[in-house]
């Protein structure tokens, strides 16, 4: 197959994921509103969400090794398609419960499964594309959350979940023949179904892990530093989030040509200096422009730390990819699930402005690792 179908292949899956994962975000207030639960329900809900994702990411990872991404990226993604039905459908509060656990559980399937055919592609390639994918995947995202709220008031919630599953279906009805087949060579070895025992997908995992605290620690606190502590406007308190996501769009569509041209251990060494840089502006500003500002530049650092290390976790010498991006992805999203509510709980007892200080030292993490990245890195055949 050729290689440029396949990286269209993949690149779609990453952005109907996104899709998927972005219009959600707009279904919790609708669900608050309709079954009548209190904001810290609504934050349980998110918790299984992501203690979904972390259970099931061991599993696919274990598929990926033994049968290929391209069979475990397929499986996930249709059972998947309906996952926003079946929340929007569940009657009382335990059934929805269940409903969004095995919804996140196959989002975090999922995830293991595409950066893994991600890997794979880069490998036929012989360059990096990985940046780029995640590039589409918040592309995605963007779009799902922007028009699930537009959709979700003008139609209901029902029609807002069908629509986006014929979406999800007839992208992947159209891509999922031009995967990637990376599976076992015929008579190879069977892979051991056991975690790596070898630290290195261990330590990348821990990179993966200090760069996507922040990310979480600026999606879900920018916008109260910015109203509470800078006394900016609700209006303008919310591009916080949105000057960082957008500097990470635009940055992970660049992301794999810097790879290219400098190598994943200068793209990532200067990427986490710019990420901490970012924070320490926002920490320290007196004002939430000044602050805004700084998110974005963070930003522009975060965009391309956790594709790098997606990409080395996957070229572990001697271990299969799968295996090597399920600790990785589970170690990596474990950062966005658990820093929510630990920056609660710091943001009680200090401010804000500190807490973004201290995750730039946090980066330190990355910065002191960053030449485990070597394995990210590709020659042409």
């Amino acid at each position: 197959m050729a290689p440029v179908s396949t990286r269209a292949a993949i690149s779609a899956l990453f952005f109907v994921n996104g899709l998927l994962v972005g219009s959600w975000a707009p279904k919790i207030p609708a669900l608050m509103a309709r079954h009548g639960f209190t904001e810290a329900t609504a934050g349980v809900l998110v918790l299984l969400l992501g203690l979904g994702s972390l259970c099931v990411m061991p599993l696919f990872g274990a598929m990926v090794a033994r049968a290929g991404s391209a069979r475990a990226v397929r499986l996930a993604a249709w059972l998947l398609a309906s996952g926003l039905v079946w929340i929007t459908l569940a009657p009382e509060l335990l059934s929805l419960g269940l409903a969004v656990l095995a919804f996140g559980g196959l989002v975090g399937g999922m995830d293991v499964a595409m950066n893994a055919n991600a890997v794979a592609v880069e490998r036929s390639l012989g360059r990096a594309i990985m940046s780029s994918c995640h590039g589409f995947w918040s592309l995605g995202a963007f779009a799902g959350a922007g028009a699930g709220g537009i959709a979700i008031q003008g139609f209901g919630e029902l029609p807002h979940a069908l629509a986006v599953t014929v979406l999800f279906a007839a992208v992947l009805l159209a891509v999922a023949p031009r995967l990637l087949a990376d599976g076992p060579a015929p008579g190879a070895a069977r892979v051991p179904l056991r975690l790596p025992r070898t630290p290195l997908p261990y330590l990348i995992g821990l990179m993966a892990l200090a760069s996507m605290i922040p990310e979480g620690a600026i999606l879900d606190w920018a916008a109260v530093y910015l109203e509470r502590e800078m006394g900016a406007s609700l209006a303008l308190a919310g591009w916080g989030f949105a000057a960082c996501a957008g500097a990470m769009a635009v940055m992970r569509f660049l992301g794999d040509r810097l790879r290219r041209r400098f190598g994943a251990v200068r793209t990532l060494r200067v990427s986490t200096l710019l990420a901490m840089a970012g924070l320490v502006v926002a920490g320290l500003a007196e004002g939430p422009v000044p602050a805004i500002a700084g998110f974005a530049l963070a930003g522009l650092g975060i965009a391309n730390m956790v594709p790098i290390a997606f990409s080395a976790a996957g070229n572990v010498p001697g271990l299969a990819a799968g295996m090597g991006l399920s600790v990785v992805t589970m170690m990596g999203y474990s950062g966005i699930l658990l820093a929510p509510g630990g920056i609660g709980w710091l943001a009680e007892r200090m401010s804000l402005g500190t807490i973004y200080i201290a995750l730039g030292l946090l980066l330190l993490v990355p910065l002191l690792l960053s030449r485990l990245a070597r394995t990210a890195d590709f020659e042409a055949p």
